[in-house]
């Protein structure tokens, strides 16, 4: 193990006020489109689905003004040219008003392994993209430790497709193989890495919806967990 990346949503951050988020974004699209809010929050809500759907079934990411669009055709309406770009620009910035929070101890987590070996962070995004995310790992005193970030909506495609990690590889210097990527999701996180080689560690404090089944190498159930783990390594490692 030459470096250690790390997914964004669930991982290092979970998520908080999505209603909030949600709120406002309806509120603006309903101003945008003339559509009564309800109407407009129950369109965001059904874009929400296919931005999921799109992500697992399609392995690619849909952004804000893909979420415009989708919902003014579903609401039967066309949202003024000189409106979809700030609409759109409204849906990404909303999570700046109204963050995610850091997982406990993800910060500590970061730093440790920042002071041992390159780390990097390989996220998917979806109507918050990846500038909005940088902004809070800046936030969060988490991006002076980053080496790298890659992010779906600016890559073009999600993981577990394989140019997510193998330009991570190249930014941090290492061969693929020799990163142990930790994220939430088997089938992007732990999927995507293992086909190239590398390693998966399934971090299981927020989502453990994998924990059962997984074939990650490792299972993180906490941060503290994952620093344990990481000075026990470090510790056989200097032992040989």
């Amino acid at each position: 193990m030459r470096a250690v990346t790390f997914d964004f949503w669930w991982t290092l951050f979970r998520d908080r006020d999505s209603e909030l988020r949600h709120a406002l974004r309806a509120e603006a699209l309903a101003d945008a489109a003339g559509v009564p809010e309800e109407d407009a929050s129950q369109a965001l809500r059904a874009a929400m689905a296919e931005f999921a759907r799109v992500h697992i079934a399609e392995q690619r990411t849909l952004g804000p003004l893909d979420a415009v669009d989708f919902a003014a055709s579903l609401l039967g309406v066309a949202v003024a040219e000189e409106k979809r770009a700030p609409l759109a620009e409204r849906f990404a910035s909303v999570i700046l008003e109204h963050p995610p929070v850091p997982v406990e101890g993800a910060l500590d987590a970061v730093r440790a392994v920042a002071a041992r070996m390159p780390a990097g962070l390989i996220s998917d995004t979806g109507i918050s993209p990846g500038k909005s995310l940088r902004v809070l790992l800046e936030r969060n005193g988490f991006l002076p430790h980053l080496r790298c970030l890659t992010f779906s909506d600016e890559v073009g495609v999600a993981k577990p497709q394989s140019a997510m990690f193998a330009r991570t590889a190249n930014a941090l210097g290492v061969d693929v193989t020799d990163i142990l990527h930790v994220g939430d999701l088997e089938p992007t996180d732990i999927a995507g890495i293992q086909s190239l080689g590398g390693r998966g560690g399934l971090f299981t404090a927020v989502n453990d919806r994998y924990a059962a089944e997984t074939r990650a190498e490792y299972l993180f159930t906490s941060w503290a967990t994952f620093l344990d783990w990481l000075d026990a390594t470090e510790t056989s490692t200097d032992s040989l």
